[in-house]
């Protein structure tokens, strides 16, 4: 009787360590899958959140204000629209398409650079003047012309009129140049309003300047000194007595010599007292007196430098009314000039240079210059691409997985089509490419970069996709429900358009667009038939010339302009919005036409 009840008694105590070790492998499991479901979510709120502080300066831009009067005689000084508006002879209609195009060959170029000289009386030199001019972007003046050629009424009038300014000067209000700024605490005597410029004030207030100065000196003697010291193990590398490597010796020998002297003269500057600068080292900035005053030397409490914007006055700063910015990078490795952060920082400091949304980024097209360019073209020709790839792909791809599903025979010959179809799910899908280029184009004749030929390509890219998920949806319909559709007297295919292929609907509809959604994001099979060209138009119907959001994306990613960068990160948003839709629309249609048996 003992025996049996240790048995019983190890039976059990057998079960409970079985059934606490299944609880534990449970428990890991579930630990396992919230590790990987966390670590999936981490990676995607990563990506994320890089895409949307990229995309943050592209959703906001700085604007210019200027005072603008339209005079005829700089605009129009050979007097054609005078001449096109006392023209006789002519209907009202044809006088209108003559001032129109009188309009359109004047010069609101030289209108547009006499506005901004009168923002700047002082401006005479001619390199300064086209560092002012390069303000803003030279497209402003065709803004300007089709304004005109809608109201002729504005010529001769003076009025506020609102410009984007240059990517470059945009990206330096925004932050990308970067500057450290230091508080002034008492008050200077400038010597002058223009030209060679000293200052005069107290030492403390350049003393943060000078030793900030000699920091930079110091970390560029230490790289300087690293630089060489690694072109001379390079050289004691290189065997002596070998004459085929004397060249590249000799080349060591002056590049660590280089080296050494430069750095030698960045530690005695660093421990020097008076600080020359030139375009190779990082500028400071004073403002001033309504103006701005690039630095040449600092020496204690006096300063000589260059007026780049004119003082107002040459009396005594009150405290706190001037400051010193010094720039993180060297005028000489930067698109914006210091003249032209000057402007800049006066036309703000003024109000005429605002921040606000950016607009133009959903309602412009594509265009060469950062602040003009938007994504509205490549959103149209991505919608007008997939209206055709949804009308051609999902009716066939549907219709051929009900044959295939429900009447085909089973034969040889069906199972070499579902083969194929398979294999052409898995497709790369720039062969379709190289299909469409080969078919629509070369043979066929249509027209390249047309959201005709795109949605065809992605039509046949998509159609695999389909097929393969309405089979799926038609397979998950209960044999039942055929059945008794047959036995009370429906024909075959009543009983799968009437009864399967609407309990089927949800799948059908959720793999097609999650099909489309595909398509939606797929690049190397529009490139293969031209979509990658400029286009700075949005099209307006299938056959026009037209780009896409992810091939807009591609080309912007390889722009050269730092702007396009932040322009980039922006138009994957619109697209990954426009995917997160669809996918949202596939859930809901999911659930709207879900039916349970």
């Amino acid at each position: 009787m003992s025996e049996a009840a240790d048995t019983m008694t190890g039976l059990a105590d057998a079960t409970e360590n079985r059934v606490r070790a299944r609880r534990r492998a449970e428990a890991r499991f579930r630990l396992y899958g919230l590790i990987a479901i966390g670590a999936a979510l981490s990676a995607l709120a990563v990506l994320v959140v890089s895409i949307v502080i990229e995309a943050l300066p592209a959703f906001t831009e700085h604007r210019l204000t200027l005072e603008m009067t339209i005079d005829e005689e700089v605009i129009d000084p050979r007097g054609r629209i005078a001449e096109a508006q006392a023209a006789t002879g002519l209907s009202a209609e044809e006088r209108a398409e003559a001032i129109d195009a009188a309009i359109r060959r004047a010069n609101f170029t030289g209108l547009l650079r006499q506005s901004l000289l009168e923002a700047f009386p002082g401006v005479t030199d001619r390199r300064a003047q086209r560092d002012l001019a390069q303000m803003v972007s030279p497209i402003n003046a065709a803004v300007i012309a089709r304004r005109v050629a809608r109201d002729p009424s504005l010529i001769g009038s003076t009025g506020s009129i609102e410009m984007p300014i240059s990517d470059d000067v945009d990206q330096y209000l925004q932050g990308a140049i970067g500057r450290e700024r230091f508080r002034t605490t008492g008050p200077a005597q400038p010597s002058g309003t223009s030209g060679e410029i000293e200052i005069e004030a107290a030492r403390e207030n350049f003393d943060p300047v000078l030793q900030r100065m000699r920091d930079r000196f110091a970390a560029e003697a230490e790289r300087l000194e690293a630089a060489a010291a690694r072109a001379e193990r390079r050289l004691a590398a290189l065997p002596a007595d070998d004459e085929s490597v004397a060249g590249e010796r000799q080349q060591a020998e002056l590049e660590a010599a280089r080296l050494r002297d430069r750095a030698a003269t960045y530690r005695s500057r660093a421990a020097g007292s008076t600080d020359e600068l030139n375009a190779d080292l990082p500028s400071v900035l004073i403002s001033i007196n309504g103006g701005v005053v690039r630095a040449s030397a600092i020496e204690g409490g006096r300063v000589r430098g260059e007026a780049l914007v004119n003082l107002e006055n040459a009396d005594e700063a009150a405290p706190g009314e001037w400051t010193i910015a010094v720039m993180e990078t060297a005028e000489a490795d930067r698109r914006i000039s210091d003249r032209q952060i000057a402007y800049a920082d006066v036309l703000q400091a003024r109000g005429q240079i605002a921040q606000g949304f950016n607009w133009t980024l959903f309602t412009n097209a594509d265009s060469r210059d950062p602040e003009l360019a938007g994504v509205r073209g490549a959103f149209i020709g991505s919608l007008l691409t997939m209206l055709v790839t949804m009308v051609l792909a999902a009716p066939v791809a549907v219709l051929a997985a009900i044959y295939l599903e429900e009447f085909a025979p089973r034969n040889w010959v069906t199972g070499l089509i579902e083969v194929n179809i398979n294999n052409l799910a898995a497709v790369p899908s720039i062969v379709f490419g190289l299909l469409g280029l080969a078919v629509f184009i070369n043979f066929m004749g249509l027209p390249r970069s047309a959201p005709l030929v795109g949605g065809l390509v992605l039509a046949l890219m998509t159609l695999p996709t389909i097929i393969i998920a309405t089979r799926a949806a038609l397979k998950a319909v209960p044999p039942s429900v055929r059945q008794g559709a047959l036995g009370l007297g429906a024909s075959p295919v009543q009983s799968v358009f009437h009864h399967v292929l609407p309990l089927a609907m949800p799948g059908i509809l959720t793999g097609s667009i999650i099909g489309l959604a595909q398509a939606l994001g797929e690049t190397a099979p529009l490139l293969m038939i031209g979509m990658v060209a400029f286009v700075a138009d949005a099209p307006s119907g299938f056959t026009d010339a037209a780009t896409v959001l992810p091939v807009q994306v591609y080309i912007w990613s390889s722009a050269a302009e730092r702007a396009f960068e932040a322009r980039t990160s922006a138009a994957i948003i619109v697209l990954l919005s426009l995917m997160i839709a669809l996918n949202l629309l596939a859930v809901y249609v999911r659930r709207r036409f879900e039916r349970r048996w």
